[in-house]
Protein backbone atom coordinates (compact mmCIF):
# COMPACT_ATOMS: atom_id res chain seq x y z
CA UNK A 1 0.00 0.00 0.00
CA UNK A 2 1.53 3.27 -1.13
CA UNK A 3 1.25 6.54 0.79
CA UNK A 4 -1.62 7.93 -1.33
CA UNK A 5 -3.83 4.90 -0.76
CA UNK A 6 -2.97 4.82 2.94
CA UNK A 7 -3.88 8.50 3.31
CA UNK A 8 -7.19 7.92 1.54
CA UNK A 9 -8.02 4.96 3.82
CA UNK A 10 -7.04 6.90 6.93
CA UNK A 11 -9.13 9.85 5.75
CA UNK A 12 -12.19 7.62 5.22
CA UNK A 13 -11.72 5.98 8.63
CA UNK A 14 -11.31 9.37 10.33
CA UNK A 15 -14.44 10.70 8.62
CA UNK A 16 -16.38 7.59 9.70
CA UNK A 17 -15.20 7.91 13.30
CA UNK A 18 -16.02 11.61 13.36
CA UNK A 19 -19.49 11.01 11.93
CA UNK A 20 -20.13 8.21 14.45
CA UNK A 21 -19.01 10.37 17.37
CA UNK A 22 -21.18 13.22 16.12
CA UNK A 23 -24.20 10.92 15.83
CA UNK A 24 -23.59 9.44 19.28
CA UNK A 25 -23.24 12.92 20.79
CA UNK A 26 -26.43 14.17 19.16
CA UNK A 27 -28.28 11.03 20.24
CA UNK A 28 -27.03 11.38 23.82
CA UNK A 29 -28.03 15.05 24.00
CA UNK A 30 -31.45 14.32 22.48
CA UNK A 31 -32.08 11.49 24.94
CA UNK A 32 -30.94 13.61 27.89
CA UNK A 33 -33.25 16.42 26.80
CA UNK A 34 -36.11 13.95 26.41
CA UNK A 35 -35.49 12.43 29.86
CA UNK A 36 -35.53 15.88 31.45
CA UNK A 37 -38.79 16.66 29.70
CA UNK A 38 -40.31 13.35 30.77
CA UNK A 39 -39.21 13.91 34.36
CA UNK A 40 -40.64 17.43 34.47
CA UNK A 41 -44.00 16.29 33.15
CA UNK A 42 -43.96 13.00 35.03
CA UNK A 43 -44.41 11.13 31.76
CA UNK A 44 -41.97 8.23 31.27
CA UNK A 45 -42.22 6.07 28.15
CA UNK A 46 -45.64 4.42 27.66
CA UNK A 47 -47.10 6.02 30.78
CA UNK A 48 -50.71 7.16 31.11
CA UNK A 49 -51.98 10.61 32.05
CA UNK A 50 -55.30 12.39 32.47
CA UNK A 51 -56.61 15.42 30.61
CA UNK A 52 -59.47 16.77 32.70
CA UNK A 53 -61.73 19.28 30.95
CA UNK A 54 -64.75 21.31 31.88
CA UNK A 55 -67.91 21.61 29.87
CA UNK A 56 -68.98 24.56 27.78
CA UNK A 57 -71.77 26.28 29.65
CA UNK A 58 -73.61 26.87 26.40
CA UNK A 59 -73.75 23.26 25.22
CA UNK A 60 -74.43 20.09 27.13
CA UNK A 61 -71.40 17.79 27.12
CA UNK A 62 -69.41 20.02 24.76
CA UNK A 63 -65.94 21.46 25.34
CA UNK A 64 -65.24 25.11 24.59
CA UNK A 65 -63.26 25.56 21.38
CA UNK A 66 -60.41 27.34 23.17
CA UNK A 67 -60.16 24.42 25.58
CA UNK A 68 -60.00 22.10 22.56
CA UNK A 69 -57.05 24.14 21.28
CA UNK A 70 -55.47 23.83 24.74
CA UNK A 71 -55.91 20.06 24.61
CA UNK A 72 -54.11 20.00 21.26
CA UNK A 73 -51.18 21.90 22.78
CA UNK A 74 -50.95 19.40 25.64
CA UNK A 75 -51.43 16.38 23.39
CA UNK A 76 -48.35 17.35 21.42
CA UNK A 77 -46.27 17.53 24.62
CA UNK A 78 -47.59 14.17 25.79
CA UNK A 79 -46.86 12.54 22.44
CA UNK A 80 -43.29 13.90 22.47
CA UNK A 81 -42.76 12.19 25.83
CA UNK A 82 -43.95 8.85 24.44
CA UNK A 83 -46.95 8.80 26.80
CA UNK A 84 -50.68 8.31 26.32
CA UNK A 85 -53.56 10.53 27.42
CA UNK A 86 -57.11 9.86 28.52
CA UNK A 87 -59.58 12.75 28.22
CA UNK A 88 -62.25 12.84 30.90
CA UNK A 89 -64.96 15.31 31.87
CA UNK A 90 -64.48 17.06 35.20
CA UNK A 91 -67.54 15.44 36.79
CA UNK A 92 -66.60 11.96 35.63
CA UNK A 93 -63.24 11.90 37.45
CA UNK A 94 -63.58 10.34 40.87
CA UNK A 95 -60.05 9.42 41.88
CA UNK A 96 -57.13 10.83 43.78
CA UNK A 97 -53.98 12.35 42.36
CA UNK A 98 -50.32 11.36 42.25
CA UNK A 99 -50.59 7.99 40.52
CA UNK A 100 -50.79 9.54 37.05
CA UNK A 101 -49.84 12.94 35.73
CA UNK A 102 -52.91 15.12 35.39
CA UNK A 103 -53.58 18.21 33.31
CA UNK A 104 -56.68 20.03 34.56
CA UNK A 105 -58.29 22.83 32.51
CA UNK A 106 -60.86 25.44 33.44
CA UNK A 107 -62.02 27.59 36.31
CA UNK A 108 -63.73 26.27 39.44
CA UNK A 109 -67.10 27.63 38.28
CA UNK A 110 -67.24 25.08 35.45
CA UNK A 111 -64.74 22.43 36.58
CA UNK A 112 -65.61 20.61 39.79
CA UNK A 113 -62.22 18.93 39.94
CA UNK A 114 -60.41 22.26 39.58
CA UNK A 115 -62.39 23.57 42.54
CA UNK A 116 -61.25 20.56 44.57
CA UNK A 117 -57.62 21.00 43.49
CA UNK A 118 -57.57 24.66 44.44
CA UNK A 119 -58.98 23.87 47.88
CA UNK A 120 -56.57 21.02 48.61
CA UNK A 121 -53.43 21.87 46.60
CA UNK A 122 -53.48 25.68 46.33
CA UNK A 123 -55.43 26.83 49.38
CA UNK A 124 -54.05 30.36 49.11
CA UNK A 125 -55.81 30.89 45.75
CA UNK A 126 -59.50 31.64 45.49
CA UNK A 127 -61.68 32.67 42.59
CA UNK A 128 -64.94 34.54 42.66
CA UNK A 129 -67.58 32.29 41.10
CA UNK A 130 -70.60 34.56 41.51
CA UNK A 131 -73.10 34.20 38.69
CA UNK A 132 -74.44 37.73 39.08
CA UNK A 133 -72.59 40.48 37.17
CA UNK A 134 -70.25 42.60 39.25
CA UNK A 135 -66.71 44.03 39.27
CA UNK A 136 -65.32 41.08 41.24
CA UNK A 137 -66.94 38.35 39.18
CA UNK A 138 -64.24 35.93 38.05
CA UNK A 139 -61.51 37.71 40.01
CA UNK A 140 -58.59 35.92 41.65
CA UNK A 141 -57.61 36.52 45.24
CA UNK A 142 -54.07 35.39 46.06
CA UNK A 143 -52.91 36.27 49.51
CA UNK A 144 -53.95 39.89 49.99
CA UNK A 145 -54.00 40.75 46.27
CA UNK A 146 -57.05 40.74 44.00
CA UNK A 147 -56.89 40.45 40.22
CA UNK A 148 -60.01 41.45 38.31
CA UNK A 149 -60.77 40.50 34.74
CA UNK A 150 -60.96 43.15 32.02
CA UNK A 151 -62.60 41.26 29.19
CA UNK A 152 -60.43 41.17 26.10
CA UNK A 153 -57.91 43.61 27.59
CA UNK A 154 -56.26 42.03 30.63
CA UNK A 155 -57.23 38.55 31.77
CA UNK A 156 -55.46 36.34 34.28
CA UNK A 157 -54.73 32.63 34.50
CA UNK A 158 -53.04 30.41 37.06
CA UNK A 159 -50.40 28.02 35.74
CA UNK A 160 -49.30 25.59 38.42
CA UNK A 161 -47.34 22.38 38.79
CA UNK A 162 -48.10 20.70 42.09
CA UNK A 163 -46.76 17.44 43.46
CA UNK A 164 -48.12 15.47 46.39
CA UNK A 165 -45.55 13.27 48.09
CA UNK A 166 -42.00 12.46 47.10
CA UNK A 167 -42.84 10.01 44.33
CA UNK A 168 -46.20 11.42 43.26
CA UNK A 169 -46.81 12.39 39.66
CA UNK A 170 -47.47 16.11 39.15
CA UNK A 171 -50.79 17.84 38.65
CA UNK A 172 -50.73 20.72 36.16
CA UNK A 173 -53.45 23.33 36.63
CA UNK A 174 -54.61 25.84 34.01
CA UNK A 175 -57.19 27.93 35.81
CA UNK A 176 -58.20 30.99 33.81
CA UNK A 177 -60.76 33.74 33.95
CA UNK A 178 -61.84 32.93 30.39
CA UNK A 179 -61.39 29.88 28.15
CA UNK A 180 -58.87 31.67 25.93
CA UNK A 181 -56.61 32.16 28.96
CA UNK A 182 -56.50 28.39 29.50
CA UNK A 183 -55.13 28.01 25.99
CA UNK A 184 -52.67 30.84 26.62
CA UNK A 185 -51.35 29.03 29.72
CA UNK A 186 -50.90 25.71 27.92
CA UNK A 187 -49.09 27.46 25.08
CA UNK A 188 -46.86 29.25 27.57
CA UNK A 189 -46.03 25.91 29.21
CA UNK A 190 -45.26 24.29 25.85
CA UNK A 191 -42.89 27.11 24.92
CA UNK A 192 -41.20 27.57 28.29
CA UNK A 193 -41.14 24.16 30.01
CA UNK A 194 -37.35 23.91 29.75
CA UNK A 195 -36.88 27.28 31.43
CA UNK A 196 -39.44 26.39 34.09
CA UNK A 197 -37.69 23.08 34.76
CA UNK A 198 -34.34 24.83 35.18
CA UNK A 199 -35.82 27.38 37.58
CA UNK A 200 -38.15 25.20 39.64
CA UNK A 201 -36.70 21.73 39.16
CA UNK A 202 -39.29 19.03 39.64
CA UNK A 203 -41.01 20.70 42.57
CA UNK A 204 -44.21 22.68 42.88
CA UNK A 205 -44.69 26.17 41.49
CA UNK A 206 -47.58 28.53 40.82
CA UNK A 207 -47.40 31.40 38.35
CA UNK A 208 -49.92 34.14 37.72
CA UNK A 209 -49.98 35.02 34.03
CA UNK A 210 -51.71 37.91 32.30
CA UNK A 211 -53.09 37.55 28.78
CA UNK A 212 -52.79 40.92 27.07
CA UNK A 213 -55.41 42.16 24.61
CA UNK A 214 -56.79 38.77 23.64
CA UNK A 215 -59.29 40.46 21.30
CA UNK A 216 -56.38 41.48 19.06
CA UNK A 217 -53.66 38.94 19.88
CA UNK A 218 -55.57 35.86 20.95
CA UNK A 219 -53.60 33.63 23.37
CA UNK A 220 -50.15 34.64 22.13
CA UNK A 221 -49.18 37.67 24.24
CA UNK A 222 -48.64 36.50 27.81
CA UNK A 223 -46.84 38.23 30.67
CA UNK A 224 -45.70 36.70 33.94
CA UNK A 225 -47.26 38.85 36.64
CA UNK A 226 -45.66 37.07 39.60
CA UNK A 227 -44.44 33.80 41.01
CA UNK A 228 -47.13 33.31 43.67
CA UNK A 229 -46.01 29.87 44.83
CA UNK A 230 -45.53 30.79 48.48
CA UNK A 231 -48.87 32.57 48.79
CA UNK A 232 -50.72 29.89 46.81
CA UNK A 233 -49.41 27.02 48.95
CA UNK A 234 -50.03 28.83 52.23
CA UNK A 235 -53.16 27.79 54.17
CA UNK A 236 -56.15 30.01 53.62
CA UNK A 237 -56.94 32.30 56.58
CA UNK A 238 -59.66 30.90 58.83
CA UNK A 239 -63.17 32.21 58.38
CA UNK A 240 -64.50 33.88 61.50
CA UNK A 241 -68.07 33.10 62.43
CA UNK A 242 -69.80 35.18 65.07
CA UNK A 243 -72.36 33.55 67.33
CA UNK A 244 -74.90 35.88 68.87
CA UNK A 245 -76.59 34.65 72.02
CA UNK A 246 -80.31 34.26 71.81
CA UNK A 247 -82.27 36.88 73.71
Amino acid sequence: MNDDVRNIVLGVVAAGVSASLGWLTRTYLWKRKLRRKQTFFGLPDHSECLLVVNRDAGAEGAVHRFDVFALLELSSLIKDCGAHAQIVQHDMTQQGFGERTEFCLGGPYSNRRMAAHLASLLPGVSMNVDTEPGPDRGSFTIGSERYRVEGGVAEYVILARVTAGQNGRPVFLFCGQRAITNQAATRYLARNHEKLARKHGNGSFCLLLKVVNSLAYGPDVVEVVADVTRAALAPAPPVRTSHRAAG
